[in-house]
């Protein structure tokens, strides 16, 4: 008797919507396909709604990074609006769930999740990560965008959205298109006057790591005498 009751509530859960399950039982509760039903509401001319978000939940499910609009919108039966709609939830949840803001940066692996977009880069970008007083991530922002094997940092815009995010120390980061890990005689040079100007400004750096396909240098623990504070909060 008590598994033929079983049966049928799970039976019954299975025929509820997607929305009213989330009424009933919370959101985790609800399949990949089902969340992704209820971001986009309806389906399309093409297919029905539950058919549209199997399909995106099996692109989504081979991406290691959040998609671009255009790359969203090759998923046939998907418009212009819910695409924007998926890319928008997706940004979010890349902000406000998975920033690691609450998790404070005790070490340079910390970061490599926020910093593993760039290894994917054929250009250099470098980037300044601020921190707050706790070493939780306050912001990751892009400074300058190079060529193939270099790209030019002046220490006036690389501290210019840390000061803007109040922050209180940053951590610097490129990545190395060739895949190398090695840092540069240009990457130490850099990082010294980086170091430097971070004395002057009271917004110390913690460290300049380098990301490649292969995996991450800290130069901290490489050069640690260019650097003057280490990564534990104050």
């Amino acid at each position: 008797m008590n598994s033929m009751l079983m049966m049928l509530n799970d039976q019954s859960a299975r025929n509820i919507l997607p929305r009213e399950k989330i009424e009933k039982y919370g959101a985790s509760a609800l399949t990949n396909e089902e969340l992704l039903a209820v971001i986009l509401g309806s389906g399309s001319q093409d297919c029905n709604v539950f058919e549209l978000s199997r399909r995106l939940s099996d692109f989504l499910s081979n991406q290691t990074l959040v998609p671009t609009l255009a790359k969203i919108r090759e998923i046939r039966g998907l418009g212009k609006v819910k695409a924007a709609q998926v890319l928008a939830c997706l940004e979010l949840s890349k902000r406000y769930i998975l920033n690691d803001k609450s998790n404070p940066v005790m070490t340079p692996d910390d970061l490599v999740s926020r910093l593993s977009f760039l290894k994917y880069e054929e250009q250099e970008h470098f980037v300044v990560v601020s921190l707050n007083s706790v070493n939780g991530v306050i912001a990751v922002h892009e400074i300058t965008t190079g060529l193939v094997n270099k790209t030019p940092v002046h220490p006036r815009e690389a501290f210019a959205k840390a000061i803007e995010d109040r922050a209180v120390s940053v951590v610097f980061a490129h990545n190395h298109p060739s895949g190398s890990l090695e840092p540069s005689q240009d990457d130490l040079s850099i990082t010294r006057v980086l170091c430097a100007s971070g004395r002057i400004l009271q917004i110390p750096v913690l460290d300049h790591i380098i990301v490649g396909k292969g995996g991450f240098t800290s130069i901290c623990r490489l050069a640690p005498e260019l650097f003057e504070k280490t990564f534990s909060p104050t």
